[in-house]
């Protein structure tokens, strides 16, 4: 089964110059806790989080309202392709100790996201609690696993 399949497709972006009450309220109106950050282009550039606003936003004194999502964003982007298996991205979610990962095409254009929840709910369960153990799983826990 290809990720396209099980991803969630309808995504709502927010532009690096928008304030953090965007974010915000995309996140209340979708019930979710990321939000893509994307250029002109509709190339994803970053994604802005729960956390993120809560601890890089609030918890400093910045202001929702005036304070840009470029400020607080988490700019290291992790993807995957539309087209790749989901056992692979499953597994990648594992190592990458994500619980998301935002999905594009070969252009590299953002077309959806996909979660662990996906997994669990349209795929396998089981390989949903294999990846969950590895997110779970501490620096230590992961050297003695590679050890044995």
């Amino acid at each position: 089964m290809k990720v396209q399949e099980i991803m969630t497709a309808d995504v709502e972006t927010c532009r690096l110059e928008d304030t953090l009450d965007r974010p915000a309220a995309i996140m209340w109106e979708r019930d979710c806790g990321v939000v893509p950050v994307v250029d002109d282009e509709s190339r994803i550039v970053g994604m802005v989080t729960d956390r993120d606003i809560a601890i890089r936003g609030v918890a400093q004194g910045k202001n929702p309202a005036r304070t840009k999502v470029r400020d607080v964003m988490t700019e290291r982007v992790l993807y995957c392709y539309d087209d790749e298996d989901v056992e692979h991205i499953a597994d990648s979610i594992a190592k990458l100790q994500v619980r998301r990962l935002p999905v594009v095409d070969r252009k590299k254009q953002l077309v959806g996201v996909v979660s662990l929840a996906d997994i669990a709910l349209k795929h396998d369960m089981s390989m949903a609690g294999i990846a969950l153990g590895g997110i779970c799983m501490t620096e230590e826990q992961k050297l003695e696993e590679n050890l044995a």
